[in-house]
């Protein structure tokens, strides 16, 4: 997947350098799964992603997540605690990492680290090559999950072509 079909993340105030606040660049994001919506577009262009996803039960969102090198995303948390976060790492340069509460780990290549993204939490590339991993949300067991009101209205009204899944 080429570099320039990902979209810079929103959230631009979790970069640490201002410069990258800016420009928003250095977390980049290119989204199968929106809410539980597929994006049908980017599902197309990785069919066979997309078709390992669909069997993860109770799937969120899904995508791949691009972190430039030299880039550090701040200390943060998620936006509900009605779903766990699971990383796979694809690509994995050294002197990449994520800490989740007091604990910090790498990532490591065809590996997956869960962990609860309402824990605060923040991640680093200092190397010299992008970290890229495939980026996954599920409900907890027993959780009811509804999205954030502001981005579901802008899903809504940004993508034509979803339909809702695992409802």
């Amino acid at each position: 997947m080429p570099k320039g079909s990902f979209r810079a993340w929103p959230d631009r105030h979790l970069y640490e350098r201002p410069a990258q606040q800016e420009e928003g660049k250095g977390w980049d994001v290119f989204g199968l799964y929106a809410f539980g919506y597929p994006l049908k577009r980017n599902c197309t262009l990785c069919p066979e992603t997309t078709r390992l996803v669909e069997r993860i039960p109770s799937l969120k969102t899904a995508g791949f997540s691009w972190l430039e090198p030299g880039t550090h995303i701040k200390p943060h948390v998620g936006y509900t605690g009605a779903v766990l976060r699971c990383h796979l790492g694809l690509v994995i340069p050294p002197d990449c990492a994520l800490r989740v509460g007091p604990e910090t780990r790498s990532w490591q290549e065809g590996k997956c680290m869960v962990f609860d993204d309402t824990t605060e939490h923040e991640a680093w590339n200092r190397s010299d090559r992008v970290r890229v991993v495939l980026l996954l949300d599920f409900a907890k067991p027993g959780a009811t999950f509804a999205p954030p009101m502001e981005a579901a209205i802008s899903l809504i009204f940004s993508q034509p072509d979803k339909e809702p899944r695992g409802r």
